[in-house]
């Protein structure tokens, strides 16, 4: 799949610099800072469902009951 991005002649500078800083291509540096902005969001909406999941019910197991119960 091909993806275009309209860009600003400072944004398109920025992020020349940015690639060059990290030894890729524009494309590869634009891939990367993608995905690595979509798995901390996702991991940020993980970690908000699991606390409002403990606020709800705080019930914790000590390190000795979570291995019985993962069978370990």
């Amino acid at each position: 799949m091909v993806v275009s991005i309209r860009m600003t002649d400072e944004e398109r500078s920025l992020a020349d610099a940015y690639a060059k800083l990290k030894g890729v291509s524009l494309s590869e540096a634009i891939k990367r800072a993608y995905f690595d902005a979509i798995e901390e969001e996702y991991d940020i909406a993980l970690a908000d469902s699991a606390l409002k999941e403990y606020e709800e019910n705080p019930e914790t197991l000590s390190l000795e009951e979570l291995k019985k119960e993962l069978g370990l």
